[in-house]
């Protein structure tokens, strides 16, 4: 015959039991759904660093952290459930949506890309088509395009950019980048060398846009946030967010923080055009 005591201390040892798995799943689970990562574009990196903040303040026992590595890199974080959101600051390719049916495409802002040259160049604007000899290696001197008998020093974004890949849709037309053009990591990087680099010309997300360089007119349209927002200057691309399927859980609340009007006024703040 098993003792009362006996009986007990079976009970207690299935209740703690149940109590520390049941504990742990829960920790975890609570855990799981206060975290958010986000890897991808260097140039939505800074804009969803801002949104993050301004949403983490609301929510204090979350934590998103935001990582770049560029658009391919953001592309292939959220197709392989490496990164919660990926990030990418161009149109999916064709092959890309074949090889990664299940990824969803936000698009949170649109992103104007401004051509910039080094201060003393004379040059206030330049065709497509000039832009196009000029990466390409064709146009090499300013003196061809309305400026000094002085070399054109062409400063681009590395491969797997998606401003590359967006100015290279837009601009290039199936030809390819120089093998003599300065390659930078980001925006900032592209912004440095050409402020630093006297006779030099490139490309950068309108949100990096300073004094340090000089934007140029593109097809005789100034690189204005106006201008952008009502399809007059060429050259604007979307900034997207991408998860794999369709979001849920926390994931959903900060896409939906980002596309309401609070989102939306961060959005233009820091010089993107909003999408609402």
């Amino acid at each position: 015959m098993q003792r009362p005591w006996t009986k007990l201390l079976g009970v207690i040892l299935i209740a703690l039991l149940i109590t520390g798995c049941g504990g742990k799943t829960s920790n975890e689970s609570s855990q799981v759904q206060k975290q958010i990562s986000v890897a991808g574009s260097t140039t939505v990196q800074p804009l969803a660093e801002k949104l993050a903040e301004a949403f983490m303040e609301k929510h204090p026992d979350v934590e998103i952290t935001v990582q770049g590595g560029g658009s391919s890199v953001g592309i292939k974080s959220a197709a392989g459930g490496i990164a919660d959101i990926g990030a990418a600051s161009r149109e999916l390719k064709e092959s890309e949506k074949q090889k990664y049916p299940d990824l969803q495409v936000f698009v949170i802002a649109y992103d104007g890309i401004a051509i910039i040259v080094h201060p003393g160049v004379e040059v206030d604007g330049l065709t497509r088509k000039q832009l196009q000899g000029i990466f390409a290696g064709k146009i090499t001197s300013w003196k061809e395009v309305g400026g000094a008998d002085k070399t054109i020093i062409v400063v681009a974004r590395e491969e797997g950019s998606g401003t590359r890949a967006a100015f290279e849709e837009l601009v290039m037309g199936g030809k390819q980048i120089t093998g003599q053009a300065i390659l930078q990591p980001s925006n900032g990087a592209v912004k440095k060398t050409v402020a630093s680099t006297p006779y030099s010309i490139g490309f950068l997300s309108f949100g990096y846009l300073d004094e340090e360089v000089k934007a140029l007119a593109v097809d005789g349209v100034a690189p204005t946030k106006e201008n952008a927002a009502q399809k007059r200057y060429p050259l604007v691309r979307p900034l997207n967010l991408l998860t794999k399927g369709t979001p849920s859980g926390l994931v959903k609340e900060w896409l939906d923080f980002i596309l309401g009007p609070e989102g939306q006024k961060i959005v233009q703040s820091e010089g993107y055009i909003p999408v609402k």
